[in-house]
């Protein structure tokens, strides 16, 4: 279905979509890329449908492609303001909020392009059919570009469980399989985990043997705790910029990013550790989105007990600001962020995309755990996602 040269754009950029959602596009990266690409080179300035060039856009900027922002200006009036009329296309609205968060820094068209979908779709949520509303309230809460896929393919295999398109229901009955597979994999990794430790260290090459010890030591990590754990005894307030130079370091997401290349085969050589050594801009954007999303949503209940003061009290003190102002300030930066992690996509890239990946992977957990509440601390809460990610399987 993906190589056929006889299905339409529209057609073929439906079936990639379905299959990224429903967590099998990493069976046919080839295809993907090979389709993408030609349809990137394509002519299409006179496609006037909105979900057609909105989807064609987030799939192309997914890819790497640097497709201009500027095609979503014909959509708007002659006042500069998104056509009142698009209101009425809840696909084309649907479609243009999840590719707008592709965005990067100065395309502005794409910031008021999330304003206008979400104050709309919010709105529509009543006024459709339960399964379009399903979809709008998960789209709402956390788009595509900052959702797991894991858990969006569970989530999708749902949705479209009702679908009777024969060929949707090839994919859907393939992603439910696949789906099951993986999840046996994972427990028997989960498993596996339990036994890692200090002992195994001796069956390691000795090349192996220095990584090894070198992250169960990380020291680099321990003093940042150290010195935070100071400043917490001596109930001192750093400045934010103190701060953030120790509070990124405990995030331990440049750790995380590091480790997660180890299993990556060739592709993670030399030149990509270099890379990670040197804090490129999508590690730092990942930092960032952890440590103040974190903050934002625990710092009042981590200061009920002696703890050592977040950004949010470090940047009031500081700028004696109000709290709420301090947020807004923040969700700016987290935003910001964001866009910085979709530039390191764009080819030509620094390193391979499936590195680059790892990195977004780790933001999105972010996004999860802290979006609304802290669920790492309030992990009760995460119970049920991690059930149907890790114990149950789908029925067939």
């Amino acid at each position: 279905m993906l190589i056929s040269t006889t299905d339409k754009t529209f057609q073929k950029l439906c079936l990639i979509d379905v299959a990224q959602r429903l967590g099998v596009d990493y069976h046919f990266e080839k295809e993907i890329e090979d389709a993408l690409e030609e349809l990137y080179h394509e002519h299409c300035d006179d496609d006037s449908n909105l979900c057609n060039v909105a989807l064609r856009f987030r799939l192309l900027r997914q890819q790497g492609y640097n497709v201009p922002c500027d095609i979503f200006i014909k959509f708007k009036d002659e006042r500069g303001k998104f056509k009142e009329s698009l209101i009425n296309d809840v696909s084309g609205m649907l479609s243009l909020y999840e590719a707008a968060h592709l965005g990067i820094r100065g395309e502005d068209v794409l910031d008021e392009a999330i304003a206008f979908t979400k104050a709309h779709l919010e709105s529509m949520v009543t006024r459709v059919s339960s399964e379009l509303a399903e979809q709008i309230t998960h789209a709402l809460n956390r788009p595509i570009r900052k959702g797991l896929p894991r858990m969006d393919a569970r989530h999708y295999i749902n949705i479209y469980s009702g679908d009777a398109n024969p060929q949707n229901r090839t994919i859907l009955k393939f992603a439910t399989l696949d789906f099951n597979m993986l999840q046996v994999q994972h427990q028997k990794e989960l498993s596996s985990i339990t036994k890692w430790d200090n002992s195994t260290i001796d069956v390691l090459p000795d090349y192996m043997k220095l990584i090894y010890q070198a992250l169960l030591d990380m020291k680099t990590l321990v003093q940042a705790y150290f010195v935070e754990a100071k400043w917490c005894n001596e109930g001192y307030i750093p400045t934010v910029d103190e701060y953030m130079k120790i509070s990124l370091v405990t995030t331990v997401y440049k750790l995380l990013a590091t480790t997660s290349f180890l299993g990556m085969g060739q592709i993670a050589d030399k030149k990509a550790f270099d890379w990670l050594a040197n804090d490129p801009k999508i590690i730092t954007a990942s930092t960032i989105i952890c440590r103040l999303m974190d903050d934002i949503v625990s710092h009042e209940f981590e200061q009920k007990r002696k703890h050592v003061v977040s950004s949010v009290e470090c940047y009031m003190i500081q700028h004696g600001v109000s709290k709420e102002e301090v947020i807004k300030l923040f969700r700016k930066e987290i935003s910001n962020a964001w866009k910085d992690t979709n530039q390191e996509f764009l080819k030509p890239t620094a390193v391979p995309a499936p590195l680059l990946k790892r990195i977004l992977n780790l933001s999105r957990v972010i996004d999860v755990l802290y979006k609304d509440d802290d669920t790492y601390t309030n992990s009760y809460k995460l119970k049920k996602d991690i059930a149907s990610l890790l114990v149950n399987p789908i029925p067939l």
